[in-house]
């Protein structure tokens, strides 16, 4: 299986934020970003994986600045780490005010996806390889990650 840099699994997505998606203060709803969270994180994971991947966990997600309706949601993902049948992914959210041009990171999250095969089954995915000073960042910093989730699931069995 031939490793894969990470820009191969680089994506990006991007929607309004429309009044039907909104809460009672007229912001974008929190889980309507981690829907799309999710989706743009899938992205990622399947452009890396080529197949079918399911979402294992959301480490945390952090919501910095309210969305506002009418502006515009842009979303970034990559692939962080590969192991063998999972895959951390990176996503980060930014807002856009699409008069004033004003950018702002309103949120950031860690997925990690599993690959499966059309039986459902677990799929071995190819190794990433990281290229930039920030993607070896976040490949060494996905190993740390990894460990806490695996230690907290240990914790959470009865």
């Amino acid at each position: 299986m031939e490793a894969k840099p990470v820009r191969e699994s680089a994506s990006e997505y991007s929607e309004m934020a429309l009044p039907n998606d909104a809460n009672v203060l007229g912001s974008l709803a929190g889980g309507k970003v981690m829907h799309l969270v999710d989706l743009a994180g899938a992205m990622a994971a399947m452009r890396h994986a080529r197949c079918p991947v399911v979402t294992a966990s959301v480490d945390y997600m952090t919501f910095l600045h309210p969305i506002h309706i009418g502006e515009l949601v842009r979303l970034k993902s990559s692939v962080n780490r590969v192991f063998r049948t999972s895959m951390e992914v990176g996503v980060k959210v930014w807002v856009e005010n699409m008069i004033t041009g004003e950018v702002r990171h309103t949120s950031s999250a860690y997925l990690t996806f599993v690959a499966i095969d059309k039986d459902g089954n677990r799929v071995a995915l190819p190794p990433v390889i990281p290229e930039t000073t920030d993607e070896n960042r976040r490949y060494r910093e996905a190993e740390l990650r990894r460990a806490y989730r695996l230690e907290m699931r240990a914790r959470s069995k009865p």
